[in-house]
């Protein structure tokens, strides 16, 4: 099959979009990814990229067609313009870019922000080819949640995007169940709405005990280390983490050690001083996924939170599947399908979204488990890991809905498909 991928984020960004792409390789399809400038969490292009953008044109024997965008920058009009110039340059330059290119079928990465959707609705028109929206944050949802759009005017014409575009998808794929009821409210059936959740990716699964420390986490190998890994954002939940580290700062044998970058990061940096919790509380950077395991390795429990919004409790984060499948166990500080897998998993303890306090007692009671209750936790993980978010079962799985689309999709004409059953109008 020859499968056009569009994501405004894709590697060297740290998305699992770049771990489909793999495996539909190495299953023998023609991946073709249609993305942005890499800029993400930093809202920079890395600088690896302005050096010689020529190393990032193929992945994996990819093809890699990268438009120009404005990066994130700083700021809330920067964000939006950095959304906006991807749709354009989609738009234009991709059209341009993948003229004369036969499409079997076209496959969007959707995390936020929706409007990443826009050219690859226009390129199934002019391919022919049946569309699959990978749903990973809800929107206007999402938006509401953090605070980025409070107009409703603005929410109720994001609201009417959002409804063009799924009507426009031929096959809805949705991280968790929960978002189901959601996409049908838009006269969505549910013939066309699949669950595909995340999976750990393969670096997650390797042993432990067999995989180096990080030189940086070397400092802390005396204490109980509470590690939290991934993006800084309003979403997370900081001021509820930091409420727990002031919460605890008299246990001198516990450490909270922030692994990652974001939008929040220098908020976080200057709380940490003002709230005197640099001994306990280290920031450690952003680092390569390949690194990850070997900051896992100096940890005794990784830490999940998102803030108390019903939007939220819909969500399953990408990382508790990170988490499940290192062994180790899991602190979460969330409601709803984030919770419920942690503690069907029976991985580690919870605490509802939002309550620092509550975060701060489970923190205290899992380090003063003993060592083996802790390594039964991590070990329950995994084996829930393997059960529900397989990755060969999942990537199999979506290769065989892409087939059967196209399958279902059989009038031809000059080589292309054609969408047997083209969406509605909204």
């Amino acid at each position: 099959m020859k499968i056009l991928i569009v994501s405004q984020y894709f590697w060297p960004e740290n998305f699992r979009i770049n771990d489909i792409v793999s495996e539909l390789a190495c299953l023998g399809h023609e991946v073709t990814v249609l993305t942005g400038l890499p800029n993400y969490p930093e809202g920079k292009v890395y600088p690896e990229f302005v050096r010689n953008p020529n190393l990032f044109s193929e992945y994996k024997g990819m093809h890699v067609i990268r438009v120009p965008l404005l990066p994130r920058g700083q700021g809330s009009l920067r964000l939006v313009l950095n959304y906006l110039s991807f749709v354009v340059s989609g738009l234009v330059v991709g059209s341009w870019r993948l003229r004369g290119r036969n499409i079997d079928a076209i496959f969007v990465f959707q995390t936020s922000p929706i409007t990443v959707a826009l050219p690859a609705v226009w390129l199934r028109r002019c391919k022919r080819a049946p569309m699959f929206l990978w749903i990973l944050d809800l929107w206007p949802g999402t938006l509401t949640a953090i605070g980025v759009v409070k107009s409703r005017s603005a929410l109720a014409w994001i609201d009417r995007l959002v409804a063009f575009i799924y009507r426009r998808s031929d096959r809805i794929l949705v991280q968790s169940k929960t978002f189901i009821p959601s996409i049908e409210a838009y006269a969505i059936g549910p013939e066309r709405i699949k669950y595909f959740p995340n999976w750990a990716e393969p670096i997650f699964h390797a042993p432990l005990e067999e995989t180096p420390l990080a030189r940086e986490m070397l400092p802390y190998r005396d204490t109980f280390n509470v590690l939290f890994a991934g993006n800084i954002g309003e979403a997370q939940d900081f001021p509820a983490i930091l409420e727990a580290a002031t919460a605890l700062r008299g246990r001198p044998d516990i450490r909270w050690l922030i692994l990652g970058d974001g939008r929040a990061a220098d908020w976080v940096r200057t709380e940490v001083r003002k709230r005197s919790l640099g001994a306990s509380v280290i920031l450690l950077g952003r680092h390569p996924i390949e690194r990850m395991p070997s900051f896992f390795r100096g940890a005794q429990a990784l830490l999940v939170s998102l803030r108390k919004d019903p939007i939220f409790a819909m969500t399953i984060p990408g990382k508790i599947q990170s988490y499940l499948g290192s062994g180790l166990p899991i602190l979460g500080m969330l409601d709803g399908e984030g919770a419920r897998v942690i503690t069907e998993a029976g991985a580690g303890l919870v605490c509802p979204a939002g309550e620092g306090g509550e975060l701060a007692k489970r923190v205290e009671a899992m380090a003063d488990l003993a060592p083996a209750d802790r390594a039964a936790m991590g070990e329950r993980g995994r084996d829930y890991c393997h059960q529900h978010f397989d990755r060969t079962a999942l990537m199999a799985a979506l290769a065989s809905w892409i087939l059967e689309l196209i399958a279902v999709d059989d009038t031809r004409q000059g080589g292309q498909t054609l969408a047997r059953h083209p969406s509605p109008l909204p």
